[in-house]
């Protein structure tokens, strides 16, 4: 299992894409109004920005891990006696994603997105 990308919350994504811009953060995905994608300077994992109206109850933050086979992944935790809030779906980003939550709350998302995680079609260069 690959930590690949933390997603959080933001209002303005313009003000926090400035803001994560001058930490040192290289901006390589832009789809303003709603999201934004950086490279983390050191290792593979990448960190992103959605855009939201009000502050939700969860507190917005979802925690991506990549798994090579998915499918067979999320077979094997919900036997476990793993609860999951969706079965894998494919969806509009070419990502396939599970959803489920820890302990605390925690909205964790298990996916499988190969070549479109780091290079989508609409990649920015």
């Amino acid at each position: 299992m690959n930590l690949n990308q933390v997603t959080v919350p933001c209002r303005d994504l313009a003000e926090s894409v400035a803001f994560y811009r001058t930490l040192g953060l290289r901006q390589i995905v832009s789809n303003p109004p709603d999201y934004a994608r950086f490279e983390c300077p050191v290792g593979d994992a990448t960190f992103s920005l959605h855009r939201v109206s009000e502050a939700r109850g969860d507190g917005g933050i979802v925690v991506y891990f990549e798994l090579d086979d998915l499918d067979g992944a999320v077979g094997r935790l919900a036997a476990a006696g793993i609860r999951f809030d969706s079965e894998p779906r494919d969806q509009p980003w070419l990502w396939r994603e599970a959803y489920l939550r820890d302990p605390a709350g925690n909205l964790i998302c298990l996916y499988r997105a190969g070549e479109n995680r780091r290079n989508p079609p609409w990649r920015i260069s």
